[in-house]
């Protein structure tokens, strides 16, 4: 009597293990391996980069004593206008100098004609961005450096529409300010 019991678990276990491997293998079959990108493939305008390569291959990617006379489209790279970038949570402030650092040009998500928190977008700082860029271009300015400061969403997309918008830009700098004695945090809160 206890032989047919064990009996028929063992088939009914085989069966339930039977079908999981049917169903894994169906499972492997849907897959679509067309899907899966290439190596190389990202988001549409991106390419990964191996990082050591081109390091070697630029040997100028770092300033040295000799930058301040490098030429760029005539002009030495110490005469290059400026175009500064402040970024915040709440606003993004260009100003675009010569390289004496007097003001030539400011604009602010603000003054374009963006209200209350979009102002803060990354939309807005490139399209504030753009509009600089090329009062820029027609004033005859092509070539500049750049100096980001602060933290904030804009932060790239204000680089890139200054890119968008005309201007070849020759050197990113990050100015952001690093606070070592910060103030004192808030008192924990009880729970």
């Amino acid at each position: 009597m206890l032989n047919p019991i064990r009996h028929s678990v063992r088939a009914s276990i085989n069966n339930i293990v039977r079908s999981f491997q049917t169903s894994v293998s169906l499972a492997t079959e849907k897959f679509d391996h067309k899907r899966i990108p290439a190596d190389d493939e990202g988001v549409q305008g991106e390419k990964i980069i191996d990082l050591d390569s081109a390091l070697k291959s630029k040997q100028g990617l770092f300033p040295t004593a000799e930058s301040d006379n490098l030429l760029f489209d005539g002009v030495p790279y110490k005469d290059l206008a400026i175009c500064n970038i402040r970024v915040s949570h709440n606003n993004t402030i260009f100003t675009m100098t010569d390289s004496q650092g007097l003001v030539k040009m400011i604009r602010s998500c603000g003054i374009e004609g963006f209200k209350n928190t979009k102002k803060g977008t990354n939309i807005a700082a490139q399209t504030t961005a753009i509009n600089l860029a090329t009062k820029a271009v027609d004033r005859g300015i092509k070539t500049i450096r750049v100096r980001v400061r602060g933290l904030g969403p804009g932060r790239l997309s204000a680089v890139k529409g200054l890119q968008m918008g005309g201007l070849q830009i020759v050197s990113v700098t990050d100015n952001t300010r690093v606070s070592w004695n910060p103030p004192r945090p808030r008192k924990a809160r009880r729970l």
